[in-house]
């Protein structure tokens, strides 16, 4: 162990255990749930536990959708913060990298540390870790090198952000990882805001999979990077939206099973049916350039019954 101490680490977590300590702190309280809860020590210098490759195989194919859509982020994510010995992890939310990217000379130190594809880095089996601990309290966050639990892990810096699917639960964790000594809490801040972008990036992109025939809009009130996402069909209803979505409209998995009209979202009073035929009357127009026959048949009606509806809604 380069920097900590083992046996001071070891008593400085039990000391914060058995204090008031959790109480007033997040990560003392995450401490408190490895101890107390999991029945961990963090003395103990087990590895961590990987699942054997048939395990694997049934965790990745589980998050399928999600591992696809993030393909894009990760090689992204992996030119910023690649050169500098991190390493990229995608876990599930159980807390199993499922997918990663590193650079081939830090490949056999990260996988001596377990920072690999399959190994268990949940709460329970950690202890206070990026990943773990990351999707139990479900927010962005990062634990650098003597914040962890286990002693073993005290060299390790990790920052993760949580993903949700589509129907906005939590469904993955993102991560970078480093064993550098030499990161400074500013460049922890800008790997923080790089791994919370991709992750928005991976739940927007897996929101679009999941709902490949509907239109997508940014959500009143969201912006596209906070992830507020609403999918529309073809009747302009809603009928799917992201986490953010969610929480800054008031909609829940109850609501949505009941398809909501978008213009109630956005305040739009609807018009009569005659409005509602103009405005599909306008548009086909408009998609067709203004060409009639092409509006008729986009329509699926004539062109002379695309005309005398043009002619009673006083449309030219």
């Amino acid at each position: 162990m380069r920097g900590v101490n083992p046996g001071a680490h070891a008593d400085r977590v039990l000391a914060a255990i058995e204090s008031d300590a959790p109480a007033r702190s997040s990560l003392a309280a995450s401490w408190r749930r490895s101890s107390t809860l999991h029945r961990l020590d963090p003395a103990d210098r087990k590895p961590p536990r990987r699942l054997s490759e048939g395990e694997l195989r049934v965790a990745r194919e589980r998050v399928d959708l999600l591992v696809h859509a993030a393909q894009g982020s990760l090689d992204r994510l992996f030119q910023a913060v690649g050169g500098v010995s991190c390493c990229i992890l995608l876990a599930d939310r159980e807390g199993v990298p499922v997918d990663r990217r590193g650079a081939a000379s830090d490949d056999p130190t990260f996988e001596g540390w377990g920072l690999w594809t399959g190994a268990v880095w949940s709460e329970a089996a950690e202890g206070t870790n990026g990943i773990g601990t990351c999707i139990v309290e479900q927010r962005p966050l990062s634990i650098h090198r003597d914040q962890h639990f286990f002693t073993r892990n005290t060299d390790l810096s990790c920052t993760t952000a949580p993903i949700f699917d589509h129907e906005g639960r939590l469904a993955a964790a993102l991560d970078v990882s480093s064993c550098r000594a030499d990161l400074t809490e500013a460049f922890i801040g800008l790997i923080a805001v790089a791994v919370q972008d991709a992750a928005r990036r991976i739940e927007a992109e897996t929101f679009r999979l999941a709902f490949p025939d509907a239109r997508v809009l940014v959500a009143p009130g969201t912006d596209k990077n906070g992830g507020g996402l609403i999918a529309i069909d073809s009747d302009e209803l809603v009928i799917g939206a992201t986490r953010a979505a969610r929480q800054a409209l008031g909609l829940t998995g109850e609501n949505l099973a009941r398809p909501v009209p978008v213009a109630d979202l956005f305040g739009i009073v609807d018009g009569d049916l005659e409005a509602a035929e103009r405005g599909v009357l306008q548009r086909a127009l408009a998609r067709a350039g203004g060409n009639a026959s092409a509006a008729a048949q986009a329509l699926g009606i004539s062109r002379a019954t695309l005309y005398r509806k043009l002619n009673r809604l006083g449309l030219s």
